[in-house]
């Protein structure tokens, strides 16, 4: 008669691995897609006023984003301290802004190019000079309707 021996006992089988490249390059697929890459660099200090009652945006697409407020403290030995006009990339003079808007708008669908929105993120600290010259040179180039980028704060009663 044959005689059984049992083997000690075998404990867990090891975890199968053959899965893994597939789910890391599914998670590099997802990252790859949902990711977006900022456009701009920020050249500027901005810290935004606050408001309480505060509406997004619905369509980012048609906004046009100006940007003011003294240089980042790399830029100031440059630059100064005053506050400056950022457009994309660079900074700007006030009457850059109508060339600006203008190759912003031949960016869009003909269909869109009313729609389009000018976003001023201005910082809090900024003087209103500066601002009064940026909107006559919006008008100048009949970009009118225009919004002001806020931070949300809890109303004070």
């Amino acid at each position: 008669m044959a005689k059984f021996e049992r083997k000690g006992k075998g404990g867990l089988p090891q975890v199968s691995t053959a899965s893994l490249p597939d789910i890391v390059f599914m998670l590099l697929f997802f990252f790859m897609v949902s990711t977006v890459m900022r456009e701009n660099t920020l050249m500027v200090d901005q810290q935004l006023p606050g408001a309480t009652e505060v509406k997004k945006m619905e369509r980012k697409s048609l906004v046009s984003t100006i940007s003011i407020g003294s240089p980042i403290p790399g830029l100031k030995a440059m630059y100064g301290s005053e506050p400056r006009i950022q457009l994309n990339d660079a900074f700007a003079k006030v009457v850059d802004i109508r060339d600006y808007i203008t190759a912003e708008r031949e960016k869009m669908d003909e269909n869109e190019r009313p729609l389009m929105t000018v976003s001023l993120k201005v910082d809090e600290k900024t003087k209103m000079g500066i601002i009064i010259d940026v909107k006559q040179e919006l008008r100048k180039a009949s970009a009118l309707k225009i919004n002001y980028s806020t931070r949300k704060v809890e109303a004070i009663e």
